[in-house]
């Protein structure tokens, strides 16, 4: 199983796996960048997986349906795409506890509400390689998403989720916001060598071009306040920013207090 991250946008990554003949791609915004790597490569593709309705995720699918015809397509069975619906036989709304095979893949799909109220995270393990997670825009690299439709809990329980996958899980997010959420995790975790340690080595990644993505989830544990809300120094922060109203001993109050603090973080 290959794995290439497709930039796009400004800090978007189009996520493409293939086996050298076939490709799935995950979160096609843009087409375009789909489109070229897959003549590039001399690909031809087999499937579209969509974590959730935002349109840098979902603006390229429909012409790349009309380039492929009939390229199975699968979306969170909780939300409202601007896609074709039921009608559709190769459209497949998929939950959470669902699988999906393609590309001679076994794909287990993942509830993460929180950003959206529908959000889904993909999750393989190819044999032989390390596992590889598709999570949208639940999880960062040392961050998480805003919270657009969905509450605190949920999005805790949902970081919670996909931090209990394996240690050497491949985080696949959709964006490049490493250096600025490093930058609020040391704000965080000031004494933290881990985040410093990160820090200086996704800044030279940035300076030669290079993405910091796919994040190892082992890593994130040791960096990601998100991930982190159990932690005393990450508590005694949380209540320091927000007050002495936040309990420090009630996690997902740690990590509201955290997201909000993001929000305004410069």
């Amino acid at each position: 199983m290959n794995l290439v991250a497709l930039p796009a946008f400004a800090d978007n990554y189009i996520w493409l796996v293939h086996d050298g003949r076939k490709a799935v791609v995950v979160d096609p915004g843009d087409e375009l960048p789909v489109l070229q790597a897959l003549e590039q490569a001399s690909l031809t593709l087999c499937g579209i997986l969509v974590t959730h309705h935002h349109p840098d995720h979902t603006g390229g699918v429909m012409a790349l349906r009309e380039r492929f015809a009939g390229v199975p397509l699968w979306t969170p069975a909780n939300e409202r795409l601007p896609v074709p619906g039921a009608a559709d036989a190769a459209v497949h709304p998929v939950r959470g506890g669902d699988s999906i095979r393609t590309l001679g893949l076994e794909i287990e799909v993942i509830d993460t509400p929180g950003h959206t109220a529908g959000h889904l995270a993909y999750f393989i393990q190819p044999v032989g390689q390390a596992p590889v997670l598709f999570c949208g825009d639940t999880l960062f690299s040392a961050g998480c998403g805003r919270l657009f439709e969905g509450s605190p809990a949920q999005m805790h329980a949902s970081l919670s989720r996909l931090a209990a996958l394996p240690d050497a899980t491949r985080i696949c997010c959709a964006h490049e916001y490493t250096l600025s959420n490093l930058r609020f995790a040391a704000a965080v975790e000031p004494a933290s060598s881990d985040v410093a340690g990160h820090l200086r080595h996704c800044s030279g990644l940035r300076e030669q071009g290079q993405p910091t993505l796919p994040a190892e989830l082992a890593r994130e544990r040791r960096i990601n306040p998100f991930l982190r809300c159990d932690q005393p120094a990450v508590q005694r922060a949380a209540v320091a920013h927000a007050g002495p109203g936040t309990d420090p001993n009630d996690p997902v109050a740690v990590f509201a207090a955290l997201r909000a603090w993001k929000n305004e973080f410069r």
